[in-house]
């Protein structure tokens, strides 16, 4: 990429130890706040919702259409990819310098530690704050197998990085392949019980059948989905286990591990090359931002043509089962690292970066915060809401808590040092008691 690596002695050194990269904070905050305009899809209608445009709730309005695709276009994946990137630098500035102050001879208790105490944050998340979509588990899992890869050179980790973002890819192709002649095994034998069918073929109509409610949309399905999710905060609990285990057991280590695993392996480059830091060229980020978004909506617009012109196919639409959704979501990702750290480098919305910024530094705060808020509003522990609202109301619920986490965030961080479950994380990570509150 043309930058020079950053020296593992700068990295180390007392001052950077002392010293926040406040890029890395806003990149933070951006994709914090990014990833829920997806979550939010999770939060409040049935499971099919999260692709499907169709499976939302009230009057299917032009409105309601054109945020699906817009979302679909900038931000599904892409956001979640910059998280994932931020996460791998992150094992790189925990384990060599930034945030450690026990040595290297200790890096590696230290970060297994970390990682260990994040893995029950996600516990947390998704088995008491009921988000079965939660993404800390993944991030534990995937921080652990990394630490290995920590003083890896960047062309490595990129060229690892591609290598696992293709294979992804291919996976999913097949995965697309896979489901297309389940389905169409399952049609077949509908018209033709008695036919002469081998086992493969009936395994294949069975796999149809297996996942047939979780894709396509069924309104009696989804109605026993609804009523389920409006139950007693016992009754969500049950059925948010079952689902995420079932993730663990399949979806985590078949998709959604390699998913991680490959950005943050980019991410882990970009920080030793000090594209992070918003410090290289401008050029760079500018390049950065109109070759990512370049590629980026050109895939993902190709991807959304097909979307429409299959009638919303649930094969066509659902991201998992596309050959292209890894294309599309990296470059969208590089795209959006381009244009945040040229907003970095800039003199405009000052006041916005630093509200961004503080955002990000208590991240895993906001992040469990907007499992808690939508425990509240979406399932029968509060409001019940999920599955009432049309998709434009969701994104106005997402539009007030980034109000709030904006103004809140540098609010809370004037006076204390770290975000509440920052503040945990650490104590627990260092087995000490963290400064709490500012001097």
């Amino acid at each position: 990429m043309g930058q020079t690596e950053v020296p593992p002695q700068a990295i180390r050194s007392p001052v950077a130890r002392s010293e926040r990269i406040e890029s890395l904070d806003v990149l933070r905050g951006v994709a914090l706040l990014g990833v829920l305009l997806l979550n939010i899809l999770g939060f409040g209608l049935a499971s099919v919702g999260y692709y499907n445009p169709i499976a939302g709730s009230g009057d299917h309005s032009s409105l309601n259409y054109a945020l699906w695709g817009f979302i679909n276009l900038f931000f599904e994946g892409s956001m979640r990819g910059l998280f994932s990137m931020l996460f791998g630098a992150g094992i790189i500035m925990f384990t060599t310098g930034l945030g450690s102050k026990s040595g290297l001879e200790k890096g590696a208790a230290l970060h297994y530690r970390r990682t260990f105490f994040l893995l029950l944050f996600g516990v947390f998340d998704a088995y008491v704050l009921l988000w079965t979509g939660d993404i800390l588990l993944v991030y534990a899992i995937a921080g652990a197998l990394l630490y290995p890869l920590r003083h890896v050179k960047p062309k490595t980790l990129i060229l690892l990085s591609m290598t696992v973002l293709l294979c992804s890819s291919g996976l999913f192709f097949v995965s697309g392949q896979i489901m297309h002649e389940a389905r169409d095994a399952a049609t077949i034998l509908e018209d033709d019980p008695n036919g002469p069918h081998d086992q493969a073929f009936l395994e294949e109509a069975a796999l149809w059948h297996d996942m047939e409610n979780t894709l396509e949309y069924n309104e009696t399905a989804v109605q026993e989905e609804l009523d389920t999710r409006r139950g007693s905060y016992f009754e969500v609990a049950a059925y948010s286990a079952k689902n995420v285990n079932e993730k663990l057991l399949f979806f985590v280590p078949v998709y959604m591990l390699w998913d991680a695993m490959g950005m943050m392996l980019l991410g882990m480059a970009m920080y030793r090359l000090g594209v992070l830091s918003a410090k290289s060229r401008r050029s760079l980020y500018l390049r950065m931002m109109v070759v990512g978004f370049g590629v980026g909506l050109l895939t993902n617009g190709y991807e959304l043509y097909r979307a429409i012109e299959s009638n919303f196919d649930v094969i066509v639409i659902t991201g998992y089962f596309q050959g292209t959704y890894q294309v599309g979501r990296v470059a969208m990702a590089v795209g959006w690292l381009g244009a945040v750290m040229m907003f970095c480098q800039g003199k405009l919305w000052l006041s916005l970066r630093t509200r961004l910024a503080a955002v990000g530094r208590s991240a895993l705060s906001n992040y469990l915060l907007h499992s808690l808020i939508s425990l509240v509003l979406f399932t029968g522990a509060g409001f019940g809401l999920v599955g009432v609202l049309e998709r434009w109301a969701l994104y106005a619920i997402v539009l007030v808590i980034w109000a709030f986490q904006l103004l809140v965030s540098p609010w809370w961080l004037n006076r204390y040092a770290f975000g509440p479950a920052e503040w945990i994380w650490r104590t627990l990570t260092y087995g000490s008691k963290q400064r709490w509150r500012l001097e």
